[in-house]
């Protein structure tokens, strides 16, 4: 008998190797002392970055050169063997020129290309990064939405500044503090009853996304809801299946603009009807796991300019997500194990 799947490997945005403990940011004689050794990674209004064209490494600025002490602006990302990452908001500079390249879901982008560097957005680059410049961007990125929907206070309305460097905000009126938030949200792989991981899996699509793209479920925890409860829950809501067996596998953060990703599997008998829910589902569909393993094949054909075939006679190919979701990795980690 086959053993439950398990991820196997670790989420791409859930990789990271810096130390941001708050005794760091919380310590701001020795975030200064450290500041003129230290590196930047800038963020361009769109939340893209510059990296070394071909590279998987950040391309990183010193931060001497945006003055002698952090500015007001500048946010503490972490420390990295003896050295300190900090972000700050920043553009291409020169004439820029743009590139293709894959991008989320497989599908290509244009990205801005100037003096040897590319600006990539998280989700379409993320998986190409590093352990350490992943985890770096993944965190800058989730302070930027955070700070970009805490500028007022939540008491009063009146306007707050950044403390903490750029861990917390301050009500310029009152004085209260408020943090950084995470909003829970479950995505759960949902597969069929036959022997230890089913036979086949339970994709989904919502009416915005483009033709062909699946994923499996997800949605968020509500008030006073367990994890576990949020999965039946949602399932149920979505596609109108009863789902047993819930078993977590892993999480990721998700900052767009600030979730963290909790994934589960769950099984459900797939004889019964589906009934995609009006409005937030278009269709719900069963697919084999040689599907699956043919879709994987026809993203690698996608990412290296070959013309993919369809999944199965007279079907329409079923595009993955992308290779920075937790939701990819699952759906992988299931399409090599055996049923």
């Amino acid at each position: 008998m086959s053993a439950p799947f398990t991820l196997g490997d670790l989420p791409t945005l859930s990789r990271s190797t810096v130390d941001r403990q708050e005794g760091l940011r919380t310590n701001p004689s020795r975030l200064v002392s450290k500041w003129p050794d230290a590196r930047v990674v800038l963020l361009d209004d769109t939340g893209r970055t510059p990296v070394v064209e071909g590279s998987s490494v950040l391309a990183f600025r010193k931060a001497i050169d945006f003055g002698p002490e952090p500015p007001a602006d500048a946010v503490f990302l972490g420390e990295w063997q003896d050295v300190d990452y900090w972000s700050l908001p920043g553009g291409p500079s020169g004439e820029a020129d743009t590139v293709k390249m894959a991008g989320s879901w497989g599908f290509v982008e244009e990205v801005p290309r100037a003096a040897g560097e590319i600006w990539v957005d998280l989700r379409g680059y993320g998986d190409l990064l590093d352990d350490t410049s992943a985890g770096l961007f993944t965190t800058a990125q989730a302070l930027r939405f955070w700070r970009r929907q805490a500028k007022f206070c939540t008491r009063c309305g009146h306007p707050t500044e950044l403390v903490q460097f750029g861990w917390a905000s301050k009500c310029t009126n009152d004085g209260r503090e408020e943090y950084p938030r995470t909003d829970p949200a479950v995505i759960c792989l949902v597969h069929s009853l036959e022997g230890t991981n089913g036979s086949h899996v339970l994709l989904a699509r919502q009416p915005i996304w483009p033709a062909g793209r699946y994923s499996v479920l997800a949605g968020f925890v509500e008030a006073g809801e367990s994890l576990e409860a949020c999965v039946v829950r949602e399932i149920r809501e979505e596609v109108g299946a009863s789902v047993s067996d819930v078993r977590y596998l892993g999480s990721q953060p998700w900052p767009f603009p600030r979730s963290i990703m909790l994934g589960f599997t769950a099984r459900a008998d797939r004889s019964l009807p589906l009934v995609p829910a009006d409005g937030e589902i278009e269709e719900a569909l069963w697919v084999s796991r040689a599907e699956v393993r043919e879709a994987f094949e026809n993203s690698q054909l996608r990412n290296e300019g070959a013309k993919p075939t369809p999944i199965a006679d007279g079907a329409a190919e079923i595009i993955l997500p992308g290779n920075s979701s937790i939701a990819r990795v699952m759906l992988k980690a299931w399409a090599d194990a055996e049923e």
